[in-house]
């Protein structure tokens, strides 16, 4: 099933259960993205990624370069940005990490955050995300009971968010051979 990464104007074939690494592995072999990289891969304007790091929705790049963890953080805002605030989606990722700038205090990395957001989405589609399907996502989640809990109503909400947009952008669509 080879559909549109979440976040990206990228195809990848989702059904896949190393989907997201087959497409971003090798984006990173050679150390991090530059914004041009980003933008071209996520069809953002430069100025709403550097104003995202200017509000502290994100870390700043390291040698202007941005790792995984932050090209992670870019999709999964820009896949929720359409149907929830900025502020939003930052309190929603603050639940499981904190400080947006400081990654030591993290329940759970980015990109590991985002790799099963798009897991599930592929799997649940326009239904709910069943039990079974976080219990499956997070088999190797090594958190604490009360992380794991966080994390999970965070995927679930990241899947309904996502999934609330292509439903958005589709009635648009539909609307759009009306007028």
């Amino acid at each position: 099933m080879t559909r549109t990464l979440p976040g990206t104007t990228i195809q990848a074939d989702l059904s896949r259960s190393d989907g997201v690494e087959a497409v971003l592995g090798p984006m990173f072999l050679t150390g991090g993205l530059t914004l041009s990289q980003v933008t071209t891969l996520t069809g953002l304007e430069p100025y709403v990624i550097q104003n995202w790091v200017r509000r502290g929705f994100l870390s700043p790049p390291q040698q202007r370069r941005y790792s995984r963890r932050q090209l992670c953080r870019i999709l999964t805002v820009n896949m929720l940005k359409d149907v929830l605030q900025l502020e939003k989606i930052c309190s929603l990722l603050s639940y499981v990490n904190g400080n947006l700038e400081d990654e030591s205090d993290d329940l759970v990395d980015d990109s590991y955050l985002y790799e099963k957001a798009v897991w599930l989405i592929a799997r649940s589609e326009d239904s709910q995300v069943t039990g079974i399907q976080l219990k499956e996502a997070l088999k190797d989640y090594s958190g604490t009971p009360e992380a794991r809990e966080r994390v999970e109503r965070v995927l679930v909400a990241i899947c309904k968010g996502y999934l609330s947009a292509r439903l958005k952008a589709e009635t648009e669509e539909l609307i759009s051979g009306f007028c």
